[in-house]
């Protein structure tokens, strides 16, 4: 009987531990996931992932399926993106299901889940934004892994006639562009608008994050990623307001855009603007150069490392998929061409 008792004890007490958090947490309850598949690692403490940087305008063929492999020998939990994933600008559903399906054909052979974030070439126009939720769900949203939260902000967030003006400014200056006299396209309409070069987030953009800021006010870290430097913008629309919703928290914001690396400290928070994993390049840019991000989050805080591809090597000693055949700095491309 007392063997009976203490056996029962024991069960009793297994049956009312409390369930050990999950390490991926979020709020999407239906519908389509802005993610492949959920990550699944430890609730310890520490973890790693990656990010990719922009893949279009320009991007360089075979370039991204060498990111991916050579993600792959990093082994990160999870792999983030900035946005400008396909070429876009177009209102042919046919046209975008084969770039995207493209694109996640090629990312579906890493080995990690990936989290979606779209970019101008990616958010163009309203029937690209309505694809977009179609496929994807959510254009802007939240995750929590180990207790570091991530918001995965849409920089196109305009209203929908706002979006279809820039959509149509653009196309005709891409017409021009691709004229005989590309340098006028600099006098046009599209290039005198702010969004061009900021983007905006709404005031519902801005309130959901207030709230997801406020409601997790506990985690150890936050990371902010976006395609577009909507932190650059004076007008309203900016970052100023979960910025402000953060004061006082460890926090690193994140985008992509200009194709060109580079990093400043505000107000003791680092905001970074990455290159390129596969992107079209400036040769004249010494900081436009090929790379992904990884960043180890360990002992509460992160340790951010900016790989440049053509040093990533497997245990050949080679760059993978024989990617010593391609360029990763056009700039260094450029000059060895010259010298000879």
């Amino acid at each position: 009987m007392r063997y009976i008792s203490l056996l029962t004890v024991v069960i009793l007490l297994a049956n009312c531990n409390p369930k050990k958090p999950a390490p991926f947490v979020h709020d999407i309850s239906q519908g389509p996931t802005p993610w492949s598949y959920e990550p699944a690692g430890k609730v310890d403490g520490d973890f790693t992932f990656a990010i990719i940087s922009d893949l279009y305008s320009g991007e360089r063929e075979g370039v991204f399926e060498v990111a991916v492999e050579q993600i792959n020998l990093l082994r990160p939990e999870f792999i983030l993106s900035i946005g400008d994933l396909i070429d876009g600008g177009t209102e042919d559903v046919n046209e975008l299901t084969k770039q995207f399906d493209h694109f996640d054909t090629r990312v579906a052979k890493a080995k990690a889940p990936f989290f979606h974030v779209g970019g101008n070439h990616d958010l163009t126009n309203t029937t690209m934004r309505q694809f977009w939720m179609d496929r994807y769900g959510r254009r802007y949203y939240h995750f929590i892994y180990n207790n570091v939260l991530f918001l995965m902000m849409d920089s196109e967030d305009y209203s929908e006639q706002r979006m279809q003006e820039i959509y149509k400014a653009r196309a005709e200056a891409i017409k021009v562009l691709d004229g005989d006299h590309p340098e006028l396209a600099q006098d046009m309409e599209y290039f005198k608008m702010t969004e061009r070069v900021s983007g905006e987030i709404g005031d519902e953009q801005s309130a959901y994050f207030e709230k997801v800021i406020k409601e997790n006010s506990n985690v150890k870290w936050t990371f902010i990623l976006m395609h577009k430097p909507v932190w650059q913008r004076e007008a309203a629309g900016n970052l100023s307001r979960v910025e402000t919703a953060l004061a006082g928290k460890n926090f690193t914001v994140i985008n992509g855009h200009f194709h060109s690396y580079s990093h400043r400290v505000k107000e003791g928070h680092d905001y970074m603007v990455l290159g390129t994993t596969s992107g079209g390049q400036n040769p004249k840019d010494e900081n436009a150069f090929d790379h992904i991000t990884l960043v180890n989050f360990v002992d509460g805080e992160p340790a951010i490392a900016t790989l440049r591809m053509d040093g990533i090597l497997d245990k050949t000693g080679k760059i993978p998929l024989e990617g010593e055949k391609y360029c990763y700095q056009a700039s260094k491309c450029a000059a060895a061409e010259e010298s000879h």
